[in-house]
């Protein structure tokens, strides 16, 4: 049992609300904790191998629970504007630490090389400068001003665009993307990498979407996000070590990797170790 209160008091998805609402029970794990996750008679609920209930919360497609006494979620404005479309892609198992997840996620420079033709493509493999910070007000990791070559931004993309992108570290495992909506450039798409931690060295990554996109088949949206994280998951499940480093030393960074920087900054100061490394193995 994982007795660290900073761990144990955070939110984290442990299944689709709508599954749940359907009578679908999931049996899963959580910390290195068997878990239950099931409807009640007061909508999804959650109880430990032991018997104890969980505090729950539904929120954006998903069912989050935690084992301790958790501050409020993390905001998604987007997911109340009207317009956009709401998908629950569902979850893809990953054999790699919870924290290795989120930091692919926010690592641009894989695209040309892991997503070719769709995300990037050769020879588009520059990582312009952009902006990293830490807003003390939210305690979040932002990246700004990120431009990208991609052949295919989306499913809905006809072409090749310059896409503007915005990342988010909300929570320690869980990380939002804010990029060009293809059929409406004023406007953002926003996808979300809600990440389940199974063990430390195991995890499953619900991606979720709130989109623009009138014209793709809802089938067709959850295929090409689940390609995306299904090419990562070769990458993720190779990388050594499996936990993520925190001190600095340990891997060396470039230019490119100045969101991750950020973010491993960020969850030392924060004292969230589950999945990290904290010393040279």
């Amino acid at each position: 049992m994982i007795n660290d209160p900073v761990i144990r008091n955070e939110w984290y998805p442990v299944a689709m609300a709508s599954s749940v609402n359907a009578g679908i029970e999931r049996q899963t794990m959580l910390l290195g904790e068997p878990i239950r996750v099931y409807k009640g008679a007061q909508g999804p609920a959650v109880v430990a191998a032991d018997g104890s209930v969980l505090a729950v919360k539904v929120a954006y497609g998903h069912v989050w629970a935690s084992f301790g006494k958790p501050a409020k979620l993390f905001e998604i404005p987007e997911a109340d504007q009207p317009g956009r479309r709401l998908v629950d892609v569902g979850a893809v198992r990953v054999k790699c630490s919870p924290l290795r997840a989120v930091e692919n996620f926010l690592d641009i420079a894989h695209f040309p090389f892991v997503h070719t033709d769709v995300l990037g493509a050769e020879p588009h493999t520059e990582v312009y400068r952009y902006q990293v910070e830490i807003r003390e007000d939210v305690d979040e990791v932002w990246a700004t001003k990120v431009k990208f070559y991609q052949p295919q931004a989306a499913k809905s993309a006809e072409g090749g665009i310059e896409t503007d992108y915005l990342y988010r570290v909300a929570a320690p495992t869980c990380a939002v993307l804010y990029k060009t909506c293809p059929p409406r450039p004023e406007e953002m798409d926003v996808i979300g990498i809600f990440v389940q931690p199974l063990t430390e060295e195991l995890c499953d990554a619900w991606p979720w979407m709130a989109l623009f996109d009138d014209d793709s088949e809802l089938a067709d949206m959850i295929q090409f996000q689940q390609m995306i994280f299904l090419q990562d998951r070769s990458i993720l499940e190779n990388q050594l070590p499996r936990k993520l480093p925190l001190d600095p030393g340990l891997e060396i960074p470039t230019r490119a990797d100045m969101t991750s920087i950020a973010y491993r900054r960020w969850l030392k100061k924060r004292g969230f170790t589950y999945g990290a490394q904290l010393v040279a193995a």
